[in-house]
């Protein structure tokens, strides 16, 4: 059996962000990315300078320690990373769900993958302009097409700034029937530095004032529940 690279397996906590905000959570972080970008919160996943870090596990490997992680007990399985696209876990999809176990993922969207199909949550999260990436809509139409079964898709978009703000609003008219949940971007990523909570706040609250403002009534607004719970610590 092949084996897949990952950074890290942690959990249970809760998810922090969009549809699953506060959902008992395991989640297994892939090992690197084919975008880079410029304000990438988890640079231990993506850069290659890292990839030492990075463990090959097989499938029945990540299960093992998913169900010790879990004691067991059917829960809410995150793929994410980095891009967790990038390699195959359709077989420990399967075998989870075989147990009663729920996956979601989180990708931008740029590769297409046959087992979206059988997850219960697809987060594609396309990067706005601050991200210095520019999506290719094409492979991201591709992932719609290879999550078409999957149990719900939503689109979930980071905001730092206005051109961001902007740009996401072009996004919900080209995809008007996804779910859309924006959340203000955190710059202050290096772990050993405190977050700015009140600066968060203030982040989340203009932008919350400004899609009300605005009459944009179809979106979600959500914090990063786990920064304001642990800041930027890793493996929470």
């Amino acid at each position: 059996m092949s084996s897949l690279r990952i950074s890290e397996i942690f959990g249970p906590t809760i998810q922090g962000e969009g549809i699953l905000i506060g959902e008992p959570t395991v989640f297994v972080r892939a090992g690197g990315c084919d975008y880079r970008c410029s304000w990438c919160d988890t640079p231990h996943a993506v850069d290659s300078e890292h990839r030492s870090s990075w463990t090959p596990m097989t499938t029945f490997d990540i299960w093992d320690e998913i169900q010790r992680l879990s004691d067991g007990q059917p829960l809410t399985v995150s793929l994410s990373g980095g891009n967790p696209a990038i390699q195959d876990f359709g077989p420990l999809i399967a075998l989870g769900r075989a147990q009663g176990y729920r996956f979601a993922c989180e990708t931008q969207g740029s590769i297409a993958r046959g087992w979206f199909n059988v997850l219960d949550t697809l987060v594609l999260s396309p990067k706005p302009p601050s991200s210095g990436e520019r999506p290719d809509w094409e492979a991201f139409d591709a992932c719609l097409r290879a999550g078409a079964n999957a149990g719900r898709t939503i689109l979930k978009i980071v905001i730092f700034d206005d051109e961001d703000y902007n740009w996401a609003k072009t996004v919900q008219a080209r995809f008007p029937g996804l779910p859309l949940f924006l959340q203000p971007g955190n710059p202050e990523i290096d772990p050993a530095q405190p977050v700015d909570l009140p600066a968060m706040a203030d982040r989340l609250r203009l932008l919350t004032e400004r899609a009300m403002r605005d009459g944009w009534f179809s979106v979600r607004i959500l914090p990063q529940l786990h920064v304001f719970i642990w800041g930027n610590q890793r493996g929470v």
